[in-house]
């Protein structure tokens, strides 16, 4: 019987679910590798609360043609659409967070427009991670 880590497990899922993606997202030829064809746009959103190593991850598929992925699909899609899929470039909310430090850490890697995206960072706290960038992460109802 083989045993894994958690850390282990998490690249595991990782693994898996950025394979399950390009399976989702049907493999172009490579002629066509650098077109943009209106159906490649998904990311592989992953929330990770506490210390990676031993934290709670979610993670979620989202695609945006038609949005579904988690329960903020439809706006995190027009979000990311009005910031060229840059999470940087969306538009931070003004709201009072509180001073607790309980961090969390967002990863999003996928292709938006045939652009490969890898996003990586933590936030001191939930509603930071929430205010800075949208119902990207934002995977609970």
């Amino acid at each position: 019987m083989t045993h894994l880590t958690k850390a282990a497990t998490i690249r595991l899922r990782r693994g898996l679910m950025a394979g399950a993606a390009l399976l989702l997202a049907g493999a172009a030829p490579a002629t066509a590798a650098h077109r943009y064809t209106g159906q490649t746009d998904w990311l592989y959103v992953t929330v990770t609360h506490g210390d990676e190593r031993s934290g709670d991850v979610r993670g979620a598929l989202l695609l945006c043609d038609p949005p579904r992925g988690h329960a903020h699909a439809a706006d995190a899609c027009t979000q990311l659409r009005s910031s060229g899929g840059d999470i940087h470039g969306i538009p931070h909310r003004d709201v009072l967070c509180p001073m607790i430090y309980a961090p969390a850490t967002a990863h999003a890697r996928g292709q938006w427009h045939g652009r490969l995206i890898d996003y990586t960072e933590t936030f001191s706290n939930t509603c930071e991670l929430n205010a800075r960038t949208g119902a990207v992460f934002a995977m609970s109802s």
